[in-house]
This record gives structure tokens, sequence and C-alpha cells, in this order.
């Protein structure tokens, strides 16, 4: 009997242990190209970090260069500066053009720009709606902070007040550069987006009939009533088109239409086009 259970207590043991194995917590290497990898790090010198994959012996090499932060399994990060781009003969920047590049510019960042909302009949568009739009891609993005690692988004505030200062707004953002707005808003990544819809009455009608009935000198007596109802509906057909650049060039581009054609459908498109951009890491 004490046999059987100190090989019971044994089993369990060996059990917790291996499962205590089996969760080991693991670093993350979050890269500057929006990737995140899982593993081991085995050593770090100045110019290379050293890792290992999960259940794997092999040694990774990767540049310094190329991170944005470690997050090691203790809790502790450490964040990696860009390297400063020092102007010289056949030297060049390897995050932006030494021509966009200044003592504000802040690497890793994202602006959002006004989002155009656009009436394609008659062509005209809302302040009050593209400011809207615009806030509810910067509050989505803040949301998801941690998917959108190393990236971080700059204040609204700060992007639409330089935006100002350089007499952009929403009405010709569009027929700005992209190359431009870089420089205006100092950052390595941009979000611009446009809504253009219709909205259109729908009128469904319906009739039904009631009666009355009375009782006079045992007659019965009856009087019919039509009664007709209208209601309307409003259909909202949206169109969304999502952009999105990175030093200059431009890494996604998609268009979309909600497949409800109710008010607030756009906001649901454009969660899903955020979610499938380059930018997004699903946890």
């Amino acid at each position: 009997m004490k046999l059987k259970k100190t090989l019971t207590i044994l089993f369990l043991v060996v059990l917790s242990t291996s499962i205590t194995a089996q969760v080991k917590k693991l670093d993350k290497i979050i890269t500057k190209d929006y990737q995140i990898i899982e593993c081991t790090v085995t050593k770090m010198s100045d110019k290379t970090v050293d890792y290992s994959l999960p259940n794997e012996t092999m040694t990774i090499e990767i540049d310094v260069s190329k991170i944005a932060r470690i997050d090691f399994a203790n809790g502790r990060s450490q964040t990696f500066a860009a390297a400063k781009n020092t102007l010289g003969a056949g030297s060049s920047s390897t995050i932006v053009s030494s021509e966009t590049q200044d003592a504000t510019f802040k690497i890793n960042t994202i602006a959002v720009l006004p989002v155009p909302f656009v009436n394609s009949e008659n062509l005209t568009n809302s302040e009050e709606m593209a400011k809207f739009a615009q806030n509810d891609i910067y509050n989505k993005l803040q949301d998801k902070s941690s998917n959108i690692l190393p990236l971080t988004v700059q204040d609204l505030r700060i992007t639409n007040s330089l935006l100002k200062k350089a007499g952009i707004d929403y009405k010709n953002i569009d027929e700005t550069p992209i190359e431009e707005l870089h420089k205006i808003l100092g950052v390595d990544n941009i979000i611009a987006s446009k809504v253009s819809y219709t909205v259109t009455e729908k009128q469904t009608s319906a009739a039904y009939t009631t009666q009355n009935a009375k009782v006079n000198n045992n007659k019965i007596k009856g009087n019919e009533a039509t009664i007709a109802n209208t209601n309307t509906q409003l259909i909202f057909d949206y169109h969304v088109y999502f952009d999105m650049y990175k030093n200059n060039s431009k890494i996604y581009t998609q268009s979309r239409k909600p497949m409800l054609k109710i008010k607030d459908s756009w906001m649901d498109t454009v969660t899903y086009l955020l979610k499938r951009s380059p930018i997004y890491v699903k946890k």
C-alpha cells in the first residue's frame, strides 16, 4: 500500500515537472518590421542578439539594428534606439532618407490622417464625419496597441495641428503627396483612408382592414375601415478605401464594401481592413 502511494506521488511530481516545462515562458523579440519572435535569448552584444526557437538547439543571430524591443520572460523589457544617420561618403539611413529625417522625426510611429467622407452623388465632404472617422481609426489602434508593436500612434492633436500649420485639411488631404505628409508629420508610417457613400430611401407600404360590429334590434351591423401604413428606411451604401504607407512606400492598399447597408456599417469594414494589414499581429 505504501509502495503504491509512493509511486503515485512520484508520478504526480514527474507530471507536474513536465507540465511546467511545457508552459515555460519565452522571450519575445519585436522587430522593426512588425514581427514577433517567441524564443529564448542566449547571448547579447552591442551588435547582435543570439536566440534559439522553442524545442530547438540551433542558435540564430539577429542584428540589433533590426530589433525594436525585447520582452524577456522575467518581465523585463529592453528597447533598442534607432541607429543615427551619419552623413558621409556612401552613408545612408536604413530607416528613412536623409532628406526626411531630422531631430523631430519619430521612428516606429504611425499617424492617422483625417478621412475624407464624400457623398458620391453631390461630392460634398463632411468635416464632422472626416474627424469622426479619423478618431474611430485612432481609437481602434489604441485599443489594440499590443497587436501593432513596435508601432505607437501619434496623438491626433499633434497630427491635426501639424496639418493645419501646413494648410492641409480634410478637403485637400488627397491632393498632398505622401512624401510631403511624411515630412510634415515627422513619422515613418501613415494611414490614409477615404469613405464614399450614397444614401437612398426605401419605402414599404402595408394596408389592413378593421371591422367594427354593433348589435341593434337583434341585428349585427358592421363597419369596415382600411388603414394604410408607410415605413421609410434609409439605405447607406458605403465604399471604404484604405491605404498604409511606410517611409514613402505604399505597403498595403485595400477597398471594401460593407455587407450591411446600415448607418455605421463602414466602421466594421475599417476594423476588418485594419486586422488584415501588415502592422497587425494576432495574439
